[in-house]
């Protein structure tokens, strides 16, 4: 009877660290995967950003500002809004564009050119 529930635990500590070794050695392998290019850089950036918040808090500023665009009393300030925004320097444009770009997993800001 003892036997059989040590033999149980033995097996169950097995497990465990036989799971968490090969999480270890799956994260070591995809590191090196993504030094050597095999897993391109947007693969690494869903990966990096799992557990980010960044592209829901654009996305509720977009659907807010789409929303706002809708409401007569809303729409002077919106109209103000992006007024201030087009007089901004051309540097804080771009790293707006940046930031929203890398929310999104867009690597390249080839759209966003004039």
């Amino acid at each position: 009877m003892i036997g059989a529930i040590l033999n149980s635990v033995v097996g169950l500590a097995t497990s465990v660290i036989d799971g968490k070794t090969a999480v270890k050695k799956a994260e070591a392998e995809t590191k090196m995967k993504i030094a050597t290019g095999e897993i391109s850089w947007e693969q690494s950036a869903i990966e990096a950003s799992k557990d980010s918040w960044k592209d829901e808090a654009w996305t509720v500023a977009f659907i807010a500002i789409v929303i706002g665009s809708f409401i007569p009393g809303l729409q002077p300030y919106m109209a103000e809004g992006f007024a201030n925004l087009e007089k901004a320097p051309s540097w804080f444009q771009w790293a707006m564009y940046a930031s929203i770009a890398a929310s999104f997993g867009i690597r390249t800001m080839k759209g966003f050119k004039k």
